[in-house]
């Protein structure tokens, strides 16, 4: 059965996001127009290579190596070691955020470290990384956990700390025991302050992916623009953070989708 109006409001919906598109398109446009001609105009942009050249080579790098690795090879080790250090600190930060949102005494232990931690940044971690692991795989992992698991952890300790106590006193007095209470109403209620922690972390991830691959990689998008600074190649960096860029966008796009699909009930 159809809600009244729905199919009145289709047509006004598509609209709606066709002006969105285009308004994207034409900004992104304009951008690029922006960047050509201060290549071209002003002493200090023409150190930076405009897209007609940035663009083609980041096609090249699809088939034509950067390294050992083309493009796809570089993109698939930077999602390998953003998707091991962010589902660690998801799994971590969820678990104790939730915790120290429901528990006296479990906030008064872990809240202070959360908050201390949390406005160090992930590259401020990589002496540390390195003397404790090394500079291999595991290095990396930690800086990237390190990089999100307090975001995640303080947004998921919001969420769990402002559940509605009514409803917690509603669901008490229907005779739901204390299991069911949580997953039925303390979960779903801190669920989109999570999903925000976690589009944070994503994009934190991808920033910091730049630096954690700068310890002794062979591979990455992050070594792509490292190595490519140090031999001056700018048209390597600049590929590198063009597909930085669009990788980002996609899994936050990616992690808004889910978001929506799976709180429908929280829409607007």
């Amino acid at each position: 059965m159809k809600l009244f109006g729905q199919n009145s409001l289709s047509p006004v919906i598509g609209k709606a996001r066709y002006a969105d598109f285009s308004c994207a398109a034409v900004s992104i446009c304009l951008f690029l127009l922006f960047w050509q001609f201060s290549s071209a105009l002003f002493p200090r942009a023409r150190l930076i290579p405009p897209p007609t050249t940035v663009i083609p080579a980041f096609i090249r790098s699809f088939y034509e190596p950067i390294g050992s690795e083309t493009m796809p090879g570089h993109i698939f080790r930077s999602l390998y070691r953003v998707f091991l250090g962010f589902s660690l600190a998801s799994v971590t930060g969820v678990t104790l955020g939730i915790l120290s949102g429901r528990n006296r005494l479990a906030n008064a232990i872990i809240n202070p470290f959360i908050e201390i931690l949390r406005p160090i940044p992930g590259i401020a971690w990589i002496p540390i990384a390195i003397l404790w692991f090394g500079t291999g795989e595991n290095g990396k992992v930690f800086i990237l956990f390190i990089a999100s698991f307090t975001i995640i952890a303080a947004n998921t300790h919001d969420g769990a700390r402002h559940v509605d106590p009514e409803l917690v006193g509603a669901a008490r007095m229907m005779g739901a025991s204390s299991t069911r209470i949580f997953f039925t109403v303390v979960l779903p209620c801190c669920v989109p302050q999570v999903f925000t922690g976690l589009q944070i972390g994503l994009t934190i991830n991808f920033m910091t992916v730049v630096a954690a691959e700068m310890i002794r990689s062979r591979s990455g998008l992050g070594w792509v623009v490292s190595t490519g600074n140090d031999s001056g190649n700018m048209t390597q960096v600049m590929v590198g953070l063009v597909a930085i860029g669009i990788i980002g966008f996609a899994l936050s796009s990616l992690l808004r989708l889910a978001e929506k699909r799976l709180l429908i009930w929280n829409a607007n």
